[in-house]
């Protein structure tokens, strides 16, 4: 299995320091976040990683090809951004015809690649997502879900006052090929590159997604105060890649 970790953003909320640190190589206890996911990813079976670029993408390069993952990394420049669906669309060759994950490479996590994959392929007849969850100790600023007994998302409430729970989209999936289909329908309708995956694509497969809860850390560490308590609070295992 390929994925693609999203490694694009501006990190906007974190500035200053992402004026000069791009958002995926901002570091906690002194590790860059990108080696945190290239070594759980690779550590968990995936093959092949696809890093989108645009913001100090240069840097990004840099890092990746005095890394020891970089015969094993591909990366790809995007002048625009163009939406996690959008950048999934625009590099479908390179994924092939299987499953692909999909990680927002913005969240610090240590959640279990491997068991994640594998609860993909056992997952219920229809589905065509595995969707990664966690339990989020801010619901109104994380997309929340409901489940059915079966752990398959019903509904998703992204980003609202007094949502119903706290379980939490990880922004982390594993998507069918089928997935991919709609996306391409989605941008030939409104004639754009730009999909946005939580807004366009997964309301549109609820009953179809599997919901897969980490028991491991997860945080979005896009602002300060979040930057600060991952400081505080995880524990990394970075063994030799």
């Amino acid at each position: 299995m390929k994925a693609l970790l999203l490694a694009a953003g501006l990190g906007t909320r974190l500035r200053p320091l992402t004026d000069t640190v791009p958002k995926c190589l901002v570091p906690i206890h002194g590790v860059p976040l990108l080696d945190y996911w290239l070594r759980l990813a690779f550590a968990g079976g995936i093959q092949r990683c696809l890093l989108n670029t645009h913001w100090l993408a240069e840097k990004v390069a840099a890092h990746v090809a005095a890394s020891p993952w970089r015969d094993r990394v591909d990366l790809v420049y995007e002048p625009e951004l163009l939406g996690t669906g959008g950048t999934l669309l625009a590099n479908r060759a390179w994924f092939g015809d299987g499953p692909v994950l999909v990680a927002h490479a913005d969240n610090l996590t240590d959640f279990d690649v491997a068991a994640f994959r594998t609860a993909h392929a056992a997952r219920p007849a229809g589905c065509a997502m595995t969707m990664l969850a966690f339990r989020t100790d801010a619901p109104g600023t994380c997309g929340i879900l409901e489940l059915d007994p079966l752990g398959i998302v019903r509904q998703f409430h992204e980003k609202v006052a007094n949502p119903p729970g706290n379980l939490a989209n990880g922004a982390v999936y594993i998507l069918e090929p089928e997935l991919l289909d709609a996306i391409a329908a989605a941008s030939a309708a409104k004639a754009s590159p730009f999909v946005d995956l939580s807004t366009e694509i997964i309301p549109a497969f609820l009953g179809r997604i599997l919901a897969w809860e980490t028991t491991g850390y997860h945080r979005d560490i896009g602002n300060p105060e979040s930057l600060a308590r991952a400081h505080e609070e995880f524990r990394p295992h970075m063994d030799a890649p």
